[in-house]
């Protein structure tokens, strides 16, 4: 067995760091000692939230991490930070240091691809990439990001403007409701003192009229 794996070892070839080699003893290795990498990377970082605040109540950060360490430990560096609690949700995020991170390889969680595809990171990777493989120039994909930056303003732009309605004409509904019932409840208050004067002011009259005890009555 030592005999047949020292042959077999001695048949790979070398090769730089950084590049692929496939071992021919355990075909799911990438040279001797480094595992392979789902996404095939050789670096196994992500990019991913790390969770702060209260209970009820989170925000998160957004960092580089080794894909082995846990979910809120230590990581490599912070790049952005994400609150889902606000209406829109608040996204802040350094974006050369994430897409310098995205072109070195690092893998963005599920969510965190989604914020990165919000803001646009994950598009200008893929026109980056674009230009690394010759398929157009780096001017060519700036235009096309811009393109896609101004139509993706505009559609922030319409929602905001349609949040803003929807809570002035809540303001207004409100404001609206809240005169009416106090108006109803004026009008009641009003009935109660109307009846409340007609009903004393018989009595008034006929206490006036009456006679008082003892007086004779006028003579004729």
């Amino acid at each position: 067995m030592l005999v047949w794996l020292t042959k077999q070892l001695a048949g790979l070839r070398p090769h730089s760091p950084g590049t692929s080699v496939t071992n021919p003893i355990y075909p799911h290795l990438r040279g001797p000692f480094l595992w392979k990498n789902p996404n095939n990377r050789d670096m196994p970082t992500r990019i991913r939230l790390q969770r702060k605040g209260k209970k009820g109540q989170p925000y998160y950060h957004i960092v580089v991490a080794d894909q082995r360490s846990p979910r809120d430990g230590k990581y490599i560096e912070r790049i952005g930070a994400y609150d889902p609690g606000r209406n829109p949700a608040f996204i802040e995020i350094d974006r050369d240091k994430a897409l310098d991170w995205m072109q070195k390889g690092a893998q963005p969680t599920d969510t965190c691809r989604a914020i990165l595809s919000y803001t646009g990171l994950v598009y200008k990777n893929h026109l980056l990439n674009g230009v690394k493989k010759g398929a157009f120039d780096a001017t060519e994909a700036e235009r096309r990001f811009d393109i896609w930056m101004n139509e993706k303003n505009a559609k922030i732009e319409a929602k905001r403007s349609k949040l803003g309605e929807a809570r002035d004409k809540a303001t207004r509904d409100r404001v609206a409701a809240e005169l009416k019932k106090a108006e109803e409840k004026a009008a009641k208050i009003s009935a109660k003192l109307a009846a409340a004067s007609a009903t004393e002011a018989p009595a008034a009259e006929a206490a006036t009229e009456a006679p008082a005890e003892g007086e004779a009555p006028a003579a004729e």
